[in-house]
């Protein structure tokens, strides 16, 4: 078993940074493949193990710095996208729908006040936002929650349809 999970998790690895390599050659819908290499984490939970999961999170990561050639796209997956999956999992895991609600935005308004602080820390070009900031994070949490509902969907999906052809 543990042959196949190695398997699999290479499989997951190599899509995620198609995803994510894809992302930077294409220019627009950067966020929907990032959204993408998203959904591999919690197929690869529900097929394979949390361990085996971990790996393939922290074997995408590191090789999206090293292959990617965008940086910004790198670290939105490894703060945001990418470790989203295993948070979801665990969150979901309480049965407490305004709790897991609270919390999941708790991580998100996280995740984008490291984003932004790595990215104004880290590039030379400092993010101008021509409108207002509070109008800009609800927007955010809204896209936030729908994509939250979207990758909900594509689990049950997947444990209904995808499962039983990959395991």
């Amino acid at each position: 078993m543990k042959s196949k999970h190695l398997a699999l998790g290479g499989i997951f690895t190599a899509i995620s940074l198609i995803f994510l390599y894809l992302s930077t050659l294409i220019s627009i819908n950067k966020l929907f493949l990032l959204g993408l290499a998203s959904c591999v984490i919690p197929l690869s939970i529900i097929t394979t193990n949390i361990k085996n999961s971990l790996i393939v999170y922290t074997a995408t990561s590191i090789l999206a710095f090293i292959l990617v050639p965008s940086k910004a796209i790198s670290i939105l997956y490894v703060l945001l996208f990418g470790i989203y999956g295993f948070v979801k999992y665990f969150i979901e895991k309480l049965r407490n729908t305004p709790i897991e609600i609270l919390l999941k935005l708790l991580f998100f308004n996280t995740s984008i006040l490291l984003v932004y602080s790595l990215y104004n820390a880290l590039f030379t070009e400092i993010i101008q936002i021509k409108f207002s900031v509070i109008l800009l994070m609800i927007l955010l949490q809204a896209f936030f929650i729908l994509y939250d509902y979207i990758l909900t969907a594509f689990v049950s999906y997947s444990n209904k349809n995808l499962v039983k052809k990959i395991k």
